[in-house]
């Protein structure tokens, strides 16, 4: 039996839970502390906001991935009837409200007021104010937001403080049979008491064991978006400059060459993100599942360069900073250092860095 177990010498004994005063306590725990939920790919929420109207109905709380996807967590207590079937019905409905909207008007519409109230201008600074490991590319971010309005793939979360059966069968089904599009976890959390101090226990229940997790990162398809196109692969970025020759056209195959080369690892997937503006295409080497990497290549108006962000090498190739800084001096990684000129040796040190980043 699942829970916490102490032993104060006359045996092991199971714990019970601290009931939750009201379902607004769970609520604000859960908005509080986004970090607490064991979700799915084990993506970081960004809280945008907490009673967000979507149609004819509040949800409870609007939080984003660091890719830019939207997650609708609805909190139920298990004393409310509507914690068995409603639950459902209800984050299905704000999901389908979401659906077609642009990242403007959600930004000038359901979400204004925490935008207002917060100090941001727009979902991205919100996310980037919580970004401490570098996980969002700012390049592409609305646009692959967008992208996940438009296919109206969300991630929906159901937290109570104990799980209905009736709900664990039906959030079982749903799983069993909805596209991809749509990640649903279900989540217990309980709150104990031992020895004075507080101990939070979340779980994320698998109602099918036989279903394996779908990573948020089955999102990332190829899909026209309103500030920029997003695609699989290398593609098109090598034929917008395939028209280029001399040095600089050597460079740009290098380049490509290169990032193929980290597609071939095993956590690492490639995107090109075309801009809505004319001339700007990247490569995207993407680390899984923090959907953010070490490395962004550019081709701005035909010109090779390329941009490294310290706080993804910190977390996921310190090892490799030293090397990588001997080779750009004087320039140092920063959040976004451009680095030309761009050498053999230099793109030798960045792959090693996105192996070490893929062994860890």
């Amino acid at each position: 039996m699942t829970g916490i177990w102490t032993n104060t010498g006359e045996g092991w004994k199971l714990g019970s839970p601290r009931p939750f005063r009201d379902e607004a306590a769970l609520h604000e725990l859960i908005e509080d502390n986004p970090q607490f939920l064991p979700l799915a790919g084990s993506p970081r929420l960004t809280v945008l906001g907490s009673q967000i109207r979507l149609g004819t109905g509040k949800a409870d709380i609007l939080a984003v991935e660091p890719s830019g996807r939207p997650a609708i967590i609805e909190v139920k207590l298990f004393s409310n009837s509507e914690s068995r079937r409603e639950i459902v019905s209800q984050v299905l409905a704000y999901a389908a409200f979401l659906q077609g909207h642009t990242v403007s008007s959600l930004q000038g519409g359901p979400l204004r007021g925490f935008l207002q109230s917060s100090g941001y201008n727009s979902v991205l600074e919100a996310v980037k104010a919580s970004d401490q490991e570098g996980a969002v590319d700012e390049e592409s971010f609305d646009a692959s937001m967008q992208e996940f309005l438009d296919r109206g793939s969300f991630r929906l979360v159901l937290v109570l403080d104990e799980i209905p059966a009736e709900l664990e069968r039906t959030v079982g089904y749903l799983d069993s049979v909805t596209v991809p599009e749509l990640t649903i976890d279900l989540i217990s959390l309980s709150i104990y008491e031992v020895n004075g101090a507080q101990v939070a226990l979340p779980q994320r229940i698998s109602p099918d064991a036989s279903t394996s997790v779908r990573q948020e990162n089955q999102a990332d398809r190829s899909s026209g978006a309103s500030k920029g196109i997003l695609s699989d692969g290398t593609d098109v970025f090598r034929a917008s400059v395939e028209d280029i020759s001399g040095e600089d056209g050597k460079l740009f195959d290098a380049l490509i060459a290169w990032a193929e080369d980290l597609g071939d690892l095993p956590n690492v997937r490639l995107f090109t993100f075309q801009s809505g503006s004319v001339g700007t295409y990247t490569i995207l080497p993407r680390i899984v599942p923090d959907g953010a990497g070490l490395v962004t290549v550019f081709n701005i108006n035909q010109q090779p360069s390329m941009r490294v962000r310290r706080s993804m090498f910190e977390r996921r190739a310190p090892k490799s900073i030293e090397s990588v800084e001997r080779l750009i001096a004087p320039l140092t990684i920063g959040q976004g250092t451009r680095i030309y000129p761009i050498t053999p040796e230099l793109l030798d040190a960045l792959g090693s860095a996105y192996r070490e980043a893929a062994e860890g």
